[in-house]
């Protein structure tokens, strides 16, 4: 099933506001190529947009006349804006869109949202996490999907973006943001810790690249593409995420525990840990294993083509 195919009705007219962003232009693409007249709400105007998109210049807090005009019309609409933003403009928005439409947002924290939401409990919603950066592209890639009240829209929608490609992965709010604050909060500090102490070592990088082992150079590449991200982004994902502290919390006592063991324990207590962490991947640690292979040799090919 290809993209134009994934509609036989349903969602005709959708509002992405936030489209200016890019987890919005991501959306707003996907939406127009499946054949949907998609208006971009945004205070800045898209940097491009498919053909046949709109864009209406507005704030969804407070829309004005062209913006309710839009959304009371709307088949669909998709807040692709910060959280405090979206959290803020339910209430207003719920109200001036179609009983029959769907809302659905692309927010890192789900509790909140769903929150918000149980406010109009005949309204279809869902809430959406694409766990990559768009300019990756969709294909192969998880999109979490947090139900809220399901119904036909939902499942155009979902069908869409596996249409698209994406791995569409379902689960309630509380597990989401559970899982995220493992899975990106915990990451993301891992890098910037890591980062951090580069700098306070005072570490030359042109040295560490000349010598760097295939770890080593795997997080300076981590390191190259979160310091180099949009840091309202990691900002979020640090500071939204109720659980995220607890994921930093973890990770610190993480390092005060190899200390320990290493200041203060023996051979047999390092091989207990390494042992210990082994067992976190389960039955998946072969697979993994295979992909770190594949990832240093990557890692190995571009640093000969650095020096060349």
């Amino acid at each position: 099933m290809n993209e134009s195919e994934a509609f036989r009705g349903g969602i005709r007219r959708a509002v992405v506001a936030g489209g200016s962003g890019a987890v919005g232009q991501m959306f707003t693409a996907l939406l127009a190529r499946s054949g949907v007249a998609v208006c971009v709400v945004d205070p800045s105007p898209p940097a491009s947009t498919p053909p046949g998109v709109r864009w209406i210049g507005g704030d969804v807090r407070a829309p004005g006349e062209a913006v309710s005009a839009e959304v009371s019309g709307a088949d669909l609409l998709l807040l692709a804006v910060p959280e405090p933003v979206a959290v803020a403009a339910v209430p207003v928005l719920a109200r001036l869109l179609p009983g029959r439409a769907l809302l659905a947002d692309t927010l890192s924290v789900k509790e909140r949202m769903a929150n918000a939401v149980r406010d109009f409990p005949d309204r279809q919603a869902v809430s959406l996490n694409p766990m990559f950066a768009p300019a990756l592209g969709m294909r192969g890639r998880p999109v979490v999907s947090v139900v809220f009240r399901d119904g036909p829209l939902v499942d155009d929608l979902l069908a869409l973006v596996g249409a698209s490609g994406g791995r569409v992965v379902r689960m309630d709010a509380a597990r989401h943001d559970r899982l995220a604050a493992t899975s990106q909060a915990l990451t993301h500090a891992t890098v910037l810790a890591f980062g951090h102490a580069l700098r306070t070592l005072d570490a030359d990088v042109e040295e560490l690249v000349a010598v760097a082992p295939p770890p080593h150079a795997t997080l300076l590449a981590l390191l190259a593409r979160i310091a180099s991200g949009e840091p309202e982004v990691y900002w979020d994902v640090q500071s939204g995420n109720p659980l995220a502290p607890d994921a930093r919390d973890a990770l610190a006592r993480g390092v005060e525990h190899v200390r320990d063991v290493v200041e203060n324990g023996d051979g047999a207590d390092f091989e207990r840990l390494l042992r210990d962490a082994a067992e976190v991947l389960g039955d998946r640690l072969q697979y993994w294993q295979g992909m770190c292979a594949r990832l240093f040799t990557s890692t190995a090919l571009v640093a000969s083509e650095e020096k060349v």
